[in-house]
């Protein structure tokens, strides 16, 4: 801002071209940008390696399932250091780590599934439970909910409510950049008249829509899989979507605002974007590693039904002993 209180004309700025960042680069934001470029490297090279280790030793049912898992990460990361380097494609950049990561969603349904040995093998093993619906993100608040039975045709219905994000979020991104190119798109744009005030509220319906389903899932299959580590591999799988779209959010939120302040060439949004970007490779770069420890091992077969009532009811045997 200036002196008189009128807005810096350098703060109104399109962001800088990747060659004018590369020039204007000081000593500090070489070792920045190397740091990161090479943490970005590090973790492709590592998701890399353990998708030959997956195609090798895993089953081919569950191929798939973890290598999209497993991606979730590095392509973040690798999407994040593409708009670092390039500011003006920040916005395209962060729609295509969205939509990955709406098929990531789906993907780590049919994961818990698949570790159970597919469709017919869960149904055959939990044929006598039932899933409780009253989970977050939509219905935490509603322990009154009855529990439903294991179905084939509910099993349908949690694909479906998490396919339908996988899916609807590839459209939506494909309508956002025809819009953008248009002229009828703009991130800064929170007019009536705009398409963003329309489309980001709807996807974000959708997307605790498609959250639901994994969470009913998870709660079901927490003591049947744990063998498996899988509270550990949902805390990771939830930790990039907190980092991902929240955090990211709260920052895009801040720049509009103009709490970030500006830094010519970089505008305020041109620095949130800057500042989410640089923070995601770290952190992205943290859960590749995390992720390449629970991902990368032996796949042995699940423990017989009886001995996962066993290990559920061993603690509360273990308490009347006490």
């Amino acid at each position: 801002m200036g002196d008189n209180g009128t807005m810096d004309p350098n703060c109104s700025q399109p962001p800088p071209l990747a060659i004018d960042i590369i020039r204007n680069l000081d000593v500090f934001g070489i070792i920045l940008y190397t740091v990161l470029t090479f943490m970005t490297t590090v973790s492709m090279l590592v998701y890399i390696e353990e998708c030959v280790y997956i195609y090798r030793k895993v089953e081919s049912n569950k191929k798939s399932a973890i290598i999209w898992v497993n991606g979730a990460a590095p392509v973040i990361a690798t999407m994040s250091c593409l708009g670092m380097w390039i500011p003006r494609s920040t916005m395209f950049t962060d729609m295509i780590s969205a939509t990955y990561f709406a098929i990531v969603v789906f993907k780590f349904l049919i994961l818990m599934i698949e570790e159970c040995g597919g469709d017919d093998a869960f149904l055959k093993r939990s044929a006598n439970k039932t899933l409780r619906i009253s989970t977050g993100p939509c219905c935490c608040c509603c322990p009154c909910l009855p529990r439903v039975p294991v179905t084939r045709r509910n099993l349908f219905m949690l694909k479906l409510g998490a396919f339908q994000f996988a899916l609807l979020k590839v459209v939506f991104t494909v309508l956002s950049m025809v819009l953008y190119f248009n002229g009828n798109f703009d991130v800064s744009d929170l007019g009536i008249t705009g398409a963003v005030i329309w489309i980001n509220p709807f996807v974000g319906v959708l997307t605790i829509i498609a959250l639901w389903p994994v969470a009913i899932m998870f709660m079901h299959l927490r003591n049947t899989l744990r063998s498996l580590k899988i509270i550990p591999k949902y805390a990771m799988y939830q930790l990039v979507l907190v980092l991902s779209q929240l955090q990211t959010a709260i920052i895009n939120i801040l720049a509009l605002n103009h709490t970030i302040a500006c830094a010519p060439p970089y505008s305020s949004q041109a620095r949130g974007y800057l500042m989410s970007q640089q923070l995601l490779i770290l952190e992205m770069f943290i859960i590749t590693l995390v992720t390449r420890l629970l991902y990368r091992r032996h796949y042995d077969p699940l423990p017989k039904e009886e001995d996962d009532e066993k290990m559920t009811l061993s603690p509360n045997v273990t308490e009347n002993a006490a």
